[in-house]
């Protein structure tokens, strides 16, 4: 089954710019290993991942009564900060759920993928 693990926010981490190189380091050794985890276990695989830019680049699009509008920004203004995400085909939510355990303690949303036939 495939998962969407959205990295919601920074939970317990800095905001990657106040980090210092030492820090981001170590937060990406923490990924890499996140990596190596997920090509080791059997069934898991991830299918996407990336880092997003600050939410103050996102553009927002809305329809609202019929009309479409496109707003700089992000959709709405909030002390969480969207990070980054990956796709993951997995056996089964509990294997994903021990697999991100190896990610910087990140508040994170994982949500199954919608499979249409």
């Amino acid at each position: 089954m495939k998962y969407f693990v959205l990295l919601a926010s920074y939970g317990e981490t800095s905001h990657w710019d106040d980090m210092t190189p030492e820090e981001q380091q170590v937060s990406m050794e923490q990924h890499g290993a996140f990596a190596q985890a997920c090509a080791e276990r059997d069934g898991v695989e991830i299918v996407s991942g990336e880092a997003l830019n600050d939410a103050s680049l996102a553009t927002t699009l809305r329809t609202r009564g019929g009309s479409f509008s496109v707003t700089d920004g992000p959709f709405a203004e909030a002390a969480e900060q969207i990070g980054g995400f990956y796709v993951i085909d997995a056996p089964d939510l509990d294997t994903l759920v021990e697999l991100c355990r190896i990610l910087p303690p990140y508040d994170i949303e994982i949500r199954p993928v919608v499979v249409f036939d």
